[in-house]
């Protein structure tokens, strides 16, 4: 390992998080984890790159399978000198290389050997046993710069027991739940293992600036993806040409299911954009007691959750000049505010609601060479980029916050926030851009850049 970058083997009993802290580390969601004991069977480096180049390596390894029979082969060689026992370890790895006696051993420990940086993982919710200390003398005799990791895989807490005994063979001692760490946690740990090594200190201060630039990047794109989506969905329009002369209800029906089958698969890309910024791909979701997919942009729940409250969609209409008579007709007459009912003719997840119908624009445009056209959209409803909105920033936070060692389904509750997370001067605003996408305006720049912010500040309280 010539290279300069810092590199790590995480190392440790089975079964206790050593792949979930490496996918945590490495931003790798592609690492296999699972609760059985031997998941990983051979030691495998996962670099750690930004724009090409790599900041850091970790190396995922077997966990220890018979450490009591390796350390007894290394006392067999008598009283050796500390400067001399990494020598030993090596021709234990030498002499069992091809052997599968002690195969999980000679994965793990030849990344050590090989200069990697040693961070030893323990399950601190379960108590401190000595059988630990053979593991730790093994470490020892490599004479690599080392850190221990508390992990706390369930509900009780020993980590005043292993502190003690952990300090005794590790330089530091740290908690880390990769399950739950964000990017701060992240950054600080990292912080811990800049420490180990003064050689190491200044290639990981440097990744930890490059990291907080990434992050600050990811939280960039996914404003701009968010921008880009409810341009793109305010102001969307369908067409299709119609046979008659006068407008079919048939026809009518099946141009305003295709307008909304459209305006769902805008979401649902939108949704594998920004997975993509936070290197999450194929992540199941579930929306608390709702299957987004099957609830659809359309319903009454998520209006309810994303939407805003009746006092405050006038509020905002009225202060941005978006509701006058008949709008204000329009958000009360009949409906309540974009909570409809959902109806059969379910297609594509979108089902018919009412009090959708009759807010799209709907248009015949003139005869031309013996054709006319039908123009649906862009959506008049006032409360529907809240709703938009509301679901967009949600689903991306979750997904900036979910960490890399996570395996279970994303569960998105169904909370109401979308009236705490923007006060009426924040919907005025927004309101105001919003009235020009639904008119397919240009956006001044100072305009879409006030937007952009007024995002971007709702995401921020999100992340914290």
């Amino acid at each position: 390992m010539s290279s300069t970058y810092p590199k790590f083997a995480v190392v440790g009993h089975p079964n206790k998080g050593k792949s979930s802290i490496v996918a945590s580390l490495a931003l790798d969601a592609s690492i296999q984890v699972g609760n059985t004991p031997g998941t990983t069977q051979v030691k495998r480096g996962f670099p750690l790159k930004v724009d090409g180049e790599i900041v850091y390596e970790l190396f995922d390894t077997p966990g220890f399978q018979r450490a009591r029979r390796v350390f007894a082969w290394l006392e067999q060689h008598g009283d050796v000198p500390a400067d001399k026992r990494s020598d030993v370890v090596r021709e234990f790895v030498f002499e069992h290389k091809e052997s599968n006696q002690f195969r999980d051993e000679v994965e793990l420990l030849e990344p050590i050997l090989a200069g990697a940086g040693i961070i030893y993982v323990v399950d601190a919710s379960k108590p401190y046993g000595a059988e630990y200390e053979v593991e730790m003398e093994i470490l020892r005799w490599c004479g690599q710069p080392s850190m221990a990791i508390l992990n706390l895989i369930g509900d009780e807490d020993y980590r005043e027991d292993w502190t003690r005994a952990l300090g005794q063979y590790f330089r530091l001692v740290r908690t880390y739940n990769p399950i739950t760490a964000g990017h701060e946690e992240h950054l600080a740990l990292l912080e811990s293992m800049a420490q180990l090594k003064e050689g190491w200190t200044k290639p990981i201060k440097k990744a930890i600036t490059v990291l907080d630039e990434l992050y600050d990047q990811k939280i960039n794109n996914s404003i701009t993806t968010i921008v880009d989506y409810m341009t793109e969905v305010l102001s969307f329009v369908h067409k299709e040409n119609i046979k008659g002369e006068v407008l079919s209800k048939e026809e009518e029906e099946r141009a305003k299911i295709a307008y909304r089958e459209k305006i769902v698969n805008y979401e649902l890309q939108e949704r594998k954009r920004i997975e993509s910024i936070w290197n999450h791909v194929n992540v199941q979701k579930h929306e608390g007691e709702l299957v987004l997919d099957e609830v659809g942009l359309f319903s009454e729940e998520s209006a309810s959750i994303f939407g805003l409250g009746q006092k405050e969609l006038i509020i905002t209409g009225a202060s941005a000049g978006a509701i006058t008579g008949a709008g204000f007709d329009l958000i009360t007459a009949g409906h309540t505010l974009f909570l409809g009912s959902v109806i059969g003719g379910v297609v594509g997840g979108v089902g018919a609601m009412f009090g959708f119908d009759n807010l799209y624009e709907v248009k015949v445009l003139g005869q031309s060479i013996g054709k006319r056209e039908l123009s649906i959209g862009p959506m008049q409803n006032l409360n529907f980029p809240y709703v938009l909105l509301g679901r967009s920033l949600y689903h991306a936070s979750v997904i900036a916050k979910r960490s890399h060692a996570k395996r279970d389904d994303l569960d998105l509750e169904n909370v109401s926030f979308t009236e705490k997370l923007m006060d009426a001067s924040m919907r005025k605003g927004l309101e105001k851009v919003h009235a020009k996408f639904r008119k397919t305006k240009d956006i001044e720049a100072d305009e879409l850049n006030d937007y952009h912010n007024t995002i971007r500040n709702s995401f921020l309280n999100l992340l914290h």
